[in-house]
């Protein structure tokens, strides 16, 4: 069994930010792949179901985000899990909006969220990391992270949501190529060619048949 969590804020007010981009990814794929209705438990809402022929639970923390990790260690307790079987779905200031990585261990570059899921499970566990790009100054960050999306924002949020519904069985499966490909698919799917045919030439018309008539010939048929 697998554990796939999504980090963001509960409740409506929060439920566009940023921020809670996380928590859209885990809703798609509950859509998507026919997860149970979601349920509190863990301090949390989860849902169950198949990925790839993996048991995955999907977990939405309901701590907010700066406590996001009492939520999961208590789900992963629960399930009897490893570090290597959760995997973290959140917003990614380092990305360009759109960008989709994958990433194993390493800090949490001053995301609440991952602080605080590295203190209740160890910093082992996988991420999937979604860019939602950066406002520019350090200042800005907190009204950025905690703003909705702009309309502007929405054809690449989608694609995005759908690549990795897409390719979430192969996620599950742990074949990370295969995921990241179908994330590509969806948001730069490969180009039609833009080479012109070339114009064939003319063809040169036959040559006329050469008129072998005698010129008596030739002076009847003008009589005919």
């Amino acid at each position: 069994m697998k554990l796939f969590v999504g980090l963001g804020n509960p409740g409506s007010k929060y439920a566009q930010n940023r921020h809670n981009i996380g928590f859209m990814v885990l809703d798609r794929i509950a859509g998507d792949h026919g997860f149970s209705p979601w349920r509190r438990k863990f301090q949390g809402q989860i849902s169950e179901g198949r990925l790839g022929g993996e048991k995955i639970a999907l977990l939405k923390p309901e701590t907010f985000m700066n406590l996001s990790g009492q939520s999961v260690g208590e789900a992963m307790r629960f399930y009897k899990l490893a570090p290597g079987d959760v995997t973290v779905f959140h917003d990614e200031l380092d990305l360009a909006p759109g960008k989709c990585r994958v990433k194993k261990g390493g800090g949490h570059a001053g995301h609440n969220g991952l602080r605080s899921i590295h203190q209740h499970i160890t910093p082992e566990y996988n991420r999937v990391r979604l860019g939602i790009g950066h406002p520019g100054r350090k200042e800005l960050v907190a009204r950025y992270v905690l703003h909705d999306f702009a309309k502007a924002d929405q054809d690449w949020l989608d694609d995005l949501l759908r690549g990795i519904s897409d390719g979430a069985d192969e996620l599950a499966r742990g074949d990370t190529g295969r995921f990241m490909n179908a994330v590509a698919l969806r948001t730069a799917p490969p180009r039609s060619s833009t080479t012109k045919p070339v114009a064939k030439k003319p063809a040169k018309p036959a040559p006329e048949p050469e008129d072998t008539r005698t010129a008596l010939q030739k002076l009847a048929d003008k009589f005919k």
